[in-house]
């Protein structure tokens, strides 16, 4: 697939030259080059079906069988499959099948965590948030290999598989970091049509310009779009929705949107668990230090959640375990503890860290977008969304036994379609989680 922009890279991190041609039978690919203005959109004329919302498409809606759909929760909620990393970092022409729980694995460097920062990184721009904030230290993003064109320009390249109500929905980008930060090309495609292109024309403009699948009148809508924010997560607010193309194009964006907004970065710290914290909303933020602010509302707000949370932590905590309890503090702060029974309780703050990590990730699983501290989509019914868990180093900490408990607790949740996990382990739990049905295990060191 070709892609718009203003760089590109061949496998080795060097400069190709565009492609004036289709390459020759058996000739070694270059990469993806990036052309100075897009690619034509086919002129589709009146024809096109009236796509759907995503949010109004139901359980049966859409083409489910394309390349990706792995059950009938992607038809209803919109989830990504495949994330590409075509020249990022230490990875090239990369592409990994995300299933409903996805565990990455390798030796030190073999980039598991880059794999979660890319999916984050896409996450965060489709949310709508800068290029310059999404990628703050953006040259470490670049091949170490990749030497700058004759423009001084070298960058990187990622995309990703959406699948849902609308299909496949394929979004890729192309993002230039020297000699500035920019979004140089992006390309949508979804049912085999490039639904939006895009392309740097002016280098001393900050825009790109961008064309957009009308099937109407006109065939194609053309507009110039910000170089540091994703095209993408814009086209709601750019295309009217009066044509069976312009339709078409805006469900395969909500569809990304919605997709990819749905994540969930958690990174439980011990440390800035122990501590009491004052009561508020209850939102579980990324390093877990109010969980037992978020305790606090679940015993109140969802006692059904909240009592199978502590039949999870009977698992993975030492001794009898039969509740998990708050304590509200003289000062106004609150503290959780384990119940023991007729033993005395144990505040979490006794607790090992491998316990609190487990906890952690056990609540995370257990509870929906309304209690993680994340982007909600509240123009998006909570049915059809679809929450991922993004974490690294998921078994940092943990013994085989919490290890075992926490991916069945991860296949048994991901099993409804509502929660999908993405993570990476050390090779111990590797080994484990290649034994559990339900887990894929993608091995970076083979």
């Amino acid at each position: 697939m070709d892609l718009t922009g203003g760089f590109t890279l061949d496998h080795s991190g060097s400069p190709a030259a565009p492609r004036t041609g289709p390459p020759s039978p058996g000739a070694p690919s270059t990469g993806v080059p990036v052309p100075d203005a897009p690619p034509r959109l086919p002129s589709q004329g009146g024809a096109g079906r009236r796509a759907r919302p995503a949010a109004e498409a139901g359980p049966g809606a859409g083409a489910g069988g394309g390349d990706g759909d792995d059950g009938a929760g992607l038809r209803a909620r919109p989830a990504v499959t495949e994330l590409r990393l075509s020249a990022f970092a230490r990875h090239r022409s990369a592409a990994h099948r995300l299933g409903p729980v996805t565990l990455f694995t390798g030796p030190s460097g073999s980039g598991k965590s880059t794999i979660l920062r890319a999916y984050e990184a896409l996450a965060r721009l489709c949310a709508g948030e800068p290029l310059g904030e999404v990628f703050p230290d953006a040259a470490d993003c670049v091949p170490e290999r990749a030497r700058p064109d004759a423009q001084g320009r070298r960058g990187f390249r990622v995309g990703c598989t959406i699948d849902g109500p609308e299909g496949p929905v394929h979004l890729d980008l192309a993002v230039q970091v020297e000699p500035r930060l920019r979004i140089v090309g992006e390309r949508l495609t979804g049912r085999g049509r490039t639904l939006l292109a895009t392309a740097l024309r002016d280098p001393g403009r900050p825009t790109v310009q961008a064309e957009w699948h009308t099937a109407g009148a006109t065939p194609v809508t053309r507009a110039p779009l910000p170089d540091d924010l994703l095209g993408t997560a814009l086209l709601p607010l750019r295309v009217a929705g009066k044509t069976p193309g312009q339709l078409e194009v805006l469900a395969a964006a909500e569809q990304v949107v919605v997709g990819l907004r749905s994540a969930f970065a958690c990174d439980p710290r011990p440390d800035t668990m122990r501590t009491p914290v004052p009561p508020g909303e209850g939102r579980l933020r990324r390093d877990c230090g109010n969980l037992a602010e978020v305790l606090h509302r679940t015993h109140t707000d969802c006692p059904r959640r909240h009592h199978r949370l502590a039949t999870v932590a009977a698992g993975g905590c030492a001794g009898p375990v039969t509740g998990l309890g708050v304590r509200e503090l003289p000062e106004g702060t609150v503290r959780a503890v384990l119940e023991r029974g007729g033993r005395p309780a144990t505040p979490l703050a006794r607790l090992g860290d491998g316990e609190l990590r487990y906890l952690a990730l056990a609540l995370t699983l257990l509870t929906g977008p309304g209690v993680l501290e994340m982007d909600r989509i509240a123009e998006v019914p909570e049915a059809m969304q679809s929450l991922t868990l993004l974490a690294d180093g998921l078994d940092r900490g943990l013994d085989e036994r919490q290890a075992g408990e926490l991916l069945g607790l991860a296949v048994g949740i991901a099993a409804d379609g509502h929660v999908r996990v993405a993570g990476t382990v050390g090779a111990r739990t590797a080994a484990q989680a290649r034994r559990t049905p339900g887990v894929t295990v993608v091995d970076l060191g083979t």
